[in-house]
């Protein structure tokens, strides 16, 4: 699989090679100011009509910091959720800063449960983007706070 942001002009060469290579790609959301796709919505509108193997690349944080419900999103587009980009954020907007996960203001625990539910069977990845210098103790607490929701399902 891999993660893109394929200008809308590429689409077709992209759709083109995942049939010829048998591939997956999963398209990443990026919220206030990607003018490409900001919201999971922007990247179906572009892929629908497109092989079934390019999807999404699914990122709560940037999906919350639009107004929109990573949960309901998730659930919209079951059928072509390929990978995820986990994290909290310390508030919605285009401002909204990362964080440790648990520590912000996005409530995680449905968002987990519904992957249960749907049987979830792609990639989700702790996308830790704070602490550049020494991410390693966030990233540690972001996890550890994810498996005490997962324990408690």
């Amino acid at each position: 699989m891999i993660i893109a942001v394929p200008d809308h002009d590429l689409l077709p060469l992209v759709n083109e090679k995942v049939k010829k290579y048998n591939l997956k790609v999963a398209i990443h959301n990026h919220a206030p100011g990607d003018d490409l796709y900001s919201s999971p919505n922007d990247v179906y509108e572009k892929i629908k009509k497109l092989d079934k193997r390019i999807g999404f690349c699914l990122d709560i944080g940037h999906t919350f910091r639009i107004g929109q419900d990573p949960v309901e999103m998730a659930r919209k587009y079951t059928n072509r959720l390929y990978d995820i980009h986990f994290k909290d954020i310390d508030k919605a907007g285009k401002d909204g800063a990362y964080v440790e996960c648990g520590r912000g203001v996005m409530d995680l625990r449905p968002f987990l449960q519904l992957l249960q539910e749907i049987n979830y069977q792609g990639v989700v990845s702790f996308e830790y983007e704070k602490d550049g210098e020494d991410p390693l103790p966030g990233a540690a607490e972001s996890v550890g706070y994810a498996h005490g929701i997962l324990d408690t399902l």
